[in-house]
């Protein structure tokens, strides 16, 4: 797997290291100095979305369809065709990975995206029903057949894995730390001991910080949308949460940056029911064959890519994490 560097545009550097990914982002309104700029992301439109993060319609049309055979009898993938949509737990406030659209309705975003290709590849059309969730209750719901899936940012874990199942990888990331944007003290995860921290219910966050910055204080929210006002609002001094989301949320949220380097490494899993092994080997497979064809790079180009220079990431190898 190739090592990439990249940056956000247009302002200061943040590097992200990763096993499949480097990326050094400089990012309006994530750098110290520069002014965020509120609304979208490189363009004109609706916050978050606008002209950029929205997949094109071609790229579903050129998108793969499973074969017959390849949805035996009694399957989950054949009770997915028959209901004619795939059931998704995922989130619709997350800005280039999963936020929907007051205008249209419409999902858009590098999770949902992939969501919907998935729905393409099992009916032979795009069709997808997001049910939003939160972090602590991800594994209930798929334990009891509620969703399909769940893309959301989804970090794969051994002790995650002993209740529900992953496919892929297919996203590698990494914590790392968003301040208000006026903050001069905290320069990265080294500069939080001691102090009091925003935090994700039931993130890596969680059982990271302890040993990242000993005496830190944590203050747990359900959802991202109230970690960031809870940052923005003094509730804590910082907020870790996954570089992809610091970054999109301070796209959006002029009064936030992104400080320092990612100090662990987060690969992406897509949930399943973990007693469905035969669906996780299809999910699997649908992975490899749009990581082959470019479909993989040509969502990321249209997500998260519109914040970051260059072509797209080598995504991490199917079953390369612990717990995949």
């Amino acid at each position: 797997m190739s090592i990439l560097t990249k940056r956000l545009r247009p302002r200061r550097t943040v590097a992200i290291a990763a096993a499949s990914v480097a990326v050094a982002m400089a990012a309006a309104g994530c750098g110290g100095g520069g002014s965020g700029t509120p609304g979208t992301p490189g363009g004109a439109g609706v916050p978050g979305l606008g002209g950029t993060g929205v997949v094109d319609q071609a790229v579903y049309d050129a998108a793969p369809v499973a074969a017959d055979a390849d949805i035996p009898a009694g399957s989950t993938m054949e009770k997915i065709r028959q209901r004619g949509k795939l059931l998704v737990g995922g989130s619709l406030d997350a800005p280039l990975l999963s936020q929907q659209d007051p205008v249209s309705g419409k999902v858009e975003g590098f999770d949902a995206s992939l969501a919907r290709l998935l729905a393409k590849y099992i009916i032979g059309r795009p069709e997808v029903e997001t049910v939003t969730i939160g972090t602590q209750t991800r594994e209930a719901l798929l334990r009891a057949r509620s969703v399909d899936t769940v893309f959301q940012t989804y970090t794969i874990t051994p002790e995650r894995a002993t209740q529900i199942a992953f496919a892929g990888p297919y996203l590698t990331s990494g914590l790392a730390v968003a301040v208000k944007k006026e903050n001069t003290t905290i320069h990265g995860v080294q500069d939080l001991a001691g102090r009091k921290v925003v935090v994700g219910t039931n993130t890596p966050a969680v059982t990271a910080l302890p040993t990242a910055a000993p005496g830190s204080e944590q203050v747990a929210f359900a959802t991202d949308p109230q970690a960031v006002q809870a940052l923005l609002q003094g509730r804590g001094e910082a907020y870790v949460q996954d570089f992809t989301l610091l970054a999109s949320n301070a796209k959006v949220n002029p009064g936030m940056k992104v400080v320092g380097q990612p100090f662990t490494t987060e690969p992406y899993g897509i949930g399943l029911n973990r007693d469905d092994a035969q669906f996780k080997e299809f999910v699997n497979n649908w992975l490899t064959k749009i990581q082959a064809d470019g479909t993989w790079a040509r969502v990321w180009q249209a997500t998260l890519g519109t914040v970051v220079e260059g072509g797209a990431p080598t995504p991490p190898a199917i079953g390369s994490a612990q717990g995949s």
